[in-house]
């Protein structure tokens, strides 16, 4: 199932086996990858005063509503969760905490978009080398390539980058309205171009792999494609 961030997302109820936690107000995603690695949960209900992030791999499958969505936690369990700091992007060390309380494999270790699955899992074991594969030096200089790549990045907040200017490669085309998401594995499929300032009243579906960088400093989205690619693009 393919999810809107914003439009869909946002808002939607997190429900433990023992009750509401709270709901959705943001997604953190992996700017590298383009895959939502954390939900970011209002707790107000459940935990007052807490913000909390909630990794896919909580997520029943099939466990997606209109207006809530199943998590295989308790309300105890994300109450003594720990807590990442008020200042963006979500540190390493952080990351490091939250898998480990909640038993879930580094998606930094391994060679597929969740670490040792394509797909986000609870306590997976870590990726190990087949008969005839890489040796343990082999792989522990891929692990610790892996890992230095997994800190010089950084994660990001949907809402931060949502409005974002949308830079072709001969110009200016609109801004971000959305992100859309797969659920299946919760990777990022495209984002929601408005064109109003080009193509007025526009919106159009934009592939990820056709941005080239994202620039934090001008809150610019610049792609690898001209306004005329943008313009052709599937309606949203």
């Amino acid at each position: 199932m393919l999810l809107e961030a914003k439009g869909e997302l946002f808002g939607k109820h997190l429900v433990a086996t023992d009750g509401r936690i709270g709901s959705v107000r943001d997604v953190y995603f992996d700017d590298r990858r383009w895959v939502v690695r954390y939900l970011e949960v209002d707790a107000g209900t459940g935990v007052p005063g807490r913000k909390v992030l909630i990794s896919p791999a909580s997520i029943k499958p099939g466990g997606t509503g209109d207006k809530d969505m199943a998590v295989t936690l308790t309300r105890e369990q994300v109450r003594n969760c720990p807590g990442p700091d008020e200042h963006m992007p979500v540190s390493r060390q952080f990351e490091e905490a939250h898998a480990r309380y909640y038993g879930y494999p580094f998606y930094w270790d391994g060679p597929y978009l969740w670490g040792s699955s394509p797909h986000p899992v609870s306590g997976a074991p870590p990726v190990t080398a087949a008969p005839g594969g890489p040796s343990s030096v082999e792989r522990k200089h891929e692990l610790k390539e892996a890992e230095e790549e997994a800190r010089a990045s950084h994660l990001r907040s949907s809402d931060e980058v949502i409005g974002y200017r949308v830079v072709a490669t001969d110009g200016a085309i609109g801004h971000v309205e959305d992100f859309v998401v797969d659920e299946t594995n919760w990777a990022i499929e495209s984002m929601i171009v408005d064109t109003r300032n080009w193509l007025p009243g526009k919106h159009v579906l934009v592939p990820v792999d056709a941005v080239d960088k994202v620039d934090w400093l001008t809150r610019e989205m610049r792609l690898k494609v001209a306004r005329d690619d943008v313009e052709s693009a599937p309606r949203a």
